[in-house]
């Protein structure tokens, strides 16, 4: 119909326009019908002109809000994780076997079974005594006692998720050490005798591990040493103090994993919450230009953030963003080897990479997302293989061997370990209770010097168990810890000694 209409005033106008050109006398009524129309043709096309650009512009408005809103989601995805792990894991009146308050120690006593489905990839070689604390109010003081020279490393991760100090066997000594973490900002004094370990955040998780063999006897040694670690505020050092009552909120999430409930945020409330982390858990001084793109979309350090407020097609963007900066984060597992983050070799999957990112931003998301926590490469690297090699997956149908050549054990300082979990990273049951191997077994070695850890799910005989790591009748994933790894040849950290590989037995 308005292409009719438009047809129609073009007619006339080019009627009047004829006349004219032939001198016809025209009507004046006539000329002014034509001119108005003339005038509202043109008005119309300018319009529609205007329309297309504006529509245009919106899209590429919205297309680059969704970029930047991409890239902003990967940049906080470790912050945003941290907290709800937080949440969490605090959200208790009184500490218990995997959480406690904030402020207050979750000692566990004793390595799991297999019963145990809390947490994934659990392991059978350090005992947790971790604690989250706020210093964004006054310091905390963390005290260590004589660890009588075991080995244990308590570090401490800042709310971007990197270890910003580490105190342990490895870097401290096993001495009693007492250490004030303060917050961004914090200046004043301190006690004497007192150490201080700057954090950049407020949100502080001291993730502590301490070596047991897992003897009854080697577990009363450790709980007597888990009970003398402490953290008081530091208004409350050296006076008798007594955690206040902690608040527990009903209304918090407790059975769904962490990182669904991060996925599940829409990007209004992702950032949402991001902007109010951002007041007490700064960006550092290197993300500068990233603080510039995330202004861009509405979120600035210290301000809250609204997308209602936003230009539609900014906020239109910045809803499409969640999804696919999920699906780049997790691809990075395949991506980062391309670029040097990840290592594969042997069909075996690690990084030395972690613990600290700089501006590393997905590589910091992706381990945020599959092992949070993740220590310094000078403190452990962690092995895992899913199958002998990158087409293949391990199956308890099969029976395989891991060969050691002579002296080539894992090359460690610390203590090293090879276990055994189920497809979904779980122990597997099985009739020793052994859920790893490690350098506290008894293995026994070949006539070459050589060892063989067999893996399979039925016994390889009496006189071959030492060397037995039992495995389900299904797929099974292996993962290794190198606790404390030589960093001189050779050595996991630089390359030159390399995990061997798992192959079928013969």
């Amino acid at each position: 119909m308005q292409q009719k209409k438009l047809s129609g005033m073009v007619a006339a106008i080019l009627c009047a326009l004829t006349l004219v050109a032939c001198g016809e006398k025209v009507d004046p009524q006539a000329e002014k019908l034509a001119a108005e129309a003339k005038a509202k043709v043109e008005a119309e096309a300018k319009a529609a002109e205007a329309k297309v650009k504006a529509e245009a512009e919106a899209l590429a408005k919205e297309a680059e809000a969704r970029a930047m809103a991409i890239e902003s989601y990967v940049y906080a995805y470790p912050l945003v994780t941290m907290e709800m792990t937080r949440r969490v894991m605090t959200n208790v009146a009184a500490p218990e076997e995997n959480r406690a308050p904030m402020g207050q120690f979750l000692r566990k006593r004793s390595y799991p079974d297999a019963s145990y489905r809390d947490v994934t990839a659990p392991n059978a070689d350090t005992l947790y005594t971790t604690t989250w604390i706020d210093v964004s109010k006054e310091p905390w003081i963390f005290s260590i006692p004589d660890m009588k020279g075991r080995y244990a490393l308590f570090p401490m991760l800042d709310g971007w998720t990197n270890v910003f100090q580490v105190p342990g066997k490895r870097t401290t000594g096993t001495k009693a050490q007492t250490y004030a973490i303060t917050g961004p900002g914090w200046t004043g004094e301190l006690p004497a005798g007192v150490t201080e370990y700057k954090s950049p955040t407020g949100i502080v998780w001291i993730l502590g591990r301490i070596y047991s063999s897992g003897t009854p006897a080697d577990y009363k040694e450790v709980h007597a040493l888990q009970d003398k670690i402490s953290v008081v505020p530091l208004s409350s050092y050296g006076k008798p103090y007594t955690p206040p009552p902690a608040t527990v909120d009903a209304a918090q999430d407790m059975k769904t994993a962490v990182r669904e409930q991060v996925n599940a945020l829409d990007a209004a409330a992702y950032f949402k919450l991001f902007a109010e982390l951002l007041t007490t858990n700064p960006p550092a001084a290197d993300d500068a230009p990233m603080v510039a793109k995330l202004a861009k979309i509405g979120v600035v350090p210290g301000q809250d953030f609204d997308a209602a407020k936003l230009d539609p097609a900014v906020a239109k963007g910045l809803s499409g963003a969640p999804k696919p900066a999920q699906e780049l984060i997790m691809d990075w597992m395949k991506a980062g080897i391309v670029a040097g983050d990840f290592r594969l070799e042997h069909g075996w999957l690690f990084t030395t990479k972690a613990g600290t990112y700089g501006t590393n931003y997905v590589q910091r998301a992706l381990v945020t997302a599959i092992g949070l926590g993740a220590n310094r490469p000078q403190d452990a690297v962690y092995p895992t293989s899913e199958g002998p090699d990158i087409a293949a997956k391990y199956s308890g149908e099969k029976k395989y061997v891991m060969r050691f050549e002579k002296g080539q054990l894992p090359p460690v300082e610390g203590f090293w370990s090879l276990t055994m979990y189920d497809d979904k990273y779980f122990f597997v049951d099985n009739k020793l209770n052994r859920y790893n191997v490690s350098s506290r077994s008894k293995f026994k070695a070949n006539k070459d010097g050589s060892v063989d850890i067999l893996i399979q799910n039925e016994s390889p005989g009496k006189d071959k168990e030492a060397n037995w790591l039992p495995a389900p009748k299904g797929d099974f994933v292996l993962m290794m810890r190198l606790y404390w790894p030589k960093e001189q040849a050779p050595s996991i950290i630089d390359g030159s000694w390399k995990v061997p590989q798992v192959k079928e037995a013969s």
